[in-house]
């Protein structure tokens, strides 16, 4: 799969191309549906390559950026999702306010037209570009017919409540892994570099490797949970009860953390390893416990748990 990173860097011998839209955080299945169309309407039209245009910072980041939600998924794994599901390339636009006051009508002759060379442009039914959001799938459809483009809006039959980014972000709060899930079409997951914690689950017998939660992205809400841990050096997967929190019991750290308990294991060392953390589903929420003794039975009872969920 091709990046590119700027308008001009974009080969000017891309050839035609199926084009779709959007911010793709989390490439749910919502996206994927999208994907899976555009590829189809490349085939009818005998286009070889799809090509996501997508934006970076988020706009929202960008023109209120103390409304911008937390993200899903940060760029390079956005990327990662996108090849996976068969895209040829993805132009990264850096978004800013000059490019937020484009029109409409700006966008199609600059990004979709002379950048991309559009045959075919595939969006969600309620797309919105250009100033303002005054562009949608009519407007696409009306210059299509005089810049040699068709254009499909896609229903998204799931239903837009559940294949949806803001769904999902509302199922995390909640600790509602399994929904977020369901509509991600994976588990959601946290990556990170494992760092060194106060290894008090060390002393109470279930060593974790602590990653410090995403700083402008979404995790789960604080509680334990079944899920995996995979050490992304050697592509390992093991089994695992994670606990999301800030450890009330011991008055509460500054920065909340994912602290991985990898089933039945205290022989590995993971400090400084990069992990990816997936969450299955949850177990209960946080409690603050009154002494170790009553943290240390729930905690069994949490491993007997994420052990019978997982098998």
């Amino acid at each position: 799969m091709q990046i590119w990173t700027s308008f001009d860097a974009v080969p000017g011998d891309l050839g035609p191309t199926v084009v779709t839209i959007g911010n793709f955080d989390g490439v749910h299945l919502g996206h994927q549906h999208v994907l899976r169309q555009a590829r189809a309407t490349a085939d009818e039209l005998g286009v070889a390559k799809v090509v996501v245009v997508t934006f970076h910072p988020h706009p929202i980041a960008v023109l209120r950026p103390e409304h911008a939600p937390p993200t899903l998924t940060n760029i390079e794994t956005r990327l990662r999702l996108l090849e996976a599901r068969g895209v040829d390339g993805v132009l990264v636009v850096p978004f800013d306010r000059d490019i937020a006051a484009w029109t409409p009508e700006e966008f199609i002759d600059r990004v979709l037209v002379g950048t991309l060379g559009a045959r075919g442009v595939v969006v969600g039914a309620n797309f919105r570009f250009g100033n303002r959001a005054a562009g949608d799938v009519a407007l696409l459809r009306e210059a299509g017919e005089t810049r040699d483009f068709v254009v499909e809006g896609v229903a998204l039959d799931g239903g837009p409540q559940v294949w949806s980014s803001t769904y999902i972000r509302n199922c995390l709060a909640a600790g509602d892994v399994a929904g977020a899930a369901e509509a991600l079409g994976r588990p959601f997951t946290v990556r990170g570099v494992v760092v060194r914690g106060d290894q008090r689950g060390r002393e109470l017998g279930y060593p974790t490797a602590n990653v410090p939660t995403p700083v402008d992205g979404a995790a789960p809400a604080d509680g334990v949970y079944a899920g995996r841990l995979t050490r992304l050096d050697t592509s390992e997967t093991y089994p695992a009860a994670i606990s999301v929190g800030t450890n009330p019991t011991f008055g509460g750290e500054r920065e909340r953390r994912v602290e991985s308990y990898v089933l039945d294991r205290d022989d590995l060392e993971l400090y400084g390893v990069e992990v990816e953390v997936a969450f299955v589903e949850r177990l209960r929420g946080m409690v603050k416990f009154e002494g170790i003794e009553a943290l240390v039975e729930t905690m069994h009872g949490d491993v007997r748990q994420a052990r019978e969920i997982l098998a």
